[in-house]
């Protein structure tokens, strides 16, 4: 484990020279069940990777990708995803290697918004990501994600809520997916049984699987570090 500013920790999962690195923003409720979805991967993956969870310090602040106010409970979103970035920039430069961002909830807006400020990841692996967040689906509209592979999902229950800001997530995924599919990324919408808290580990590990196998032939992308201004006005 290291200490890496507002990424806390980083725990490894694979073979360290593994020339594919998934990259995860996870809390202390995911680290419960990585090492599960490190298993069900490495099982049913054709080539060696390492995954690396990445531990935040405040999810909410970590994560958001600007400030926006609380949809549950009382913890606003402080807009702390470009920090975040920054670090996971400085680790993601090795040459030759494949990096793939991906997370469940929070995390996978956090991975699609992330491949919208730079083109180093081969691949985004979005397992029902938090596309109710306000502003999101305008934001992708206004720019071109740098990644020519997404995975989508979403349990078929999310959207079945009373709370107005999250019951947008179905109408806003089947918007996001149209989006990237027009824009000629090669994207897929798998929809999963159940509501938000089923199976969050193998529903990561699936995304995973999938940017993995959809990328196989693809060469790695250049990890320079350099950030491109790909994401509109936000």
């Amino acid at each position: 484990m290291a200490t890496v500013g507002s990424i806390n920790d980083i725990y490894r999962f694979g073979t360290p020279d593994a020339g594919a690195v998934l990259i995860q923003p996870v809390d202390e409720h995911d680290l419960a069940f990585i090492e599960n979805e490190a298993e069900y991967i490495r099982q049913r993956a054709g080539t060696d990777f390492m995954l690396l969870a990445l531990r935040v310090g405040d999810w909410n602040c970590d994560l958001s990708p600007w400030p926006a106010p609380a949809v549950f409970g009382k913890d606003d979103f402080g807009g702390g995803a470009q920090a975040t970035l920054e670090q996971i920039l400085l680790i993601a430069k090795e040459p030759k290697k494949k990096y793939y961002i991906g997370g469940y909830s929070l995390a996978g807006l956090f991975a699609l918004w992330a491949a919208y400020r730079t083109d180093i990841f081969t691949g985004v692996a979005a397992a029902s990501p938090s596309v109710w967040f306000p502003g999101f689906t305008d934001h992708m509209k206004a720019g071109r994600i740098g990644t020519g592979s997404v995975y989508l999902s979403l349990g078929d229950r999310e959207e079945k809520t009373r709370n107005p800001v999250m019951a947008s997530v179905g109408r806003n995924i089947r918007e996001a997916h149209a989006l990237l599919c027009a824009q000629g990324v090669d994207c897929v919408l798998e929809w999963n049984e159940g509501n938000h808290f089923k199976d969050a580990d193998i529903r990561t590990a699936r995304a995973f699987l999938w940017t993995l196998d959809n990328t196989k032939e693809q060469p790695a992308r250049q990890a320079s570090g350099a950030q491109n201004d790909r994401s509109g006005t936000k």
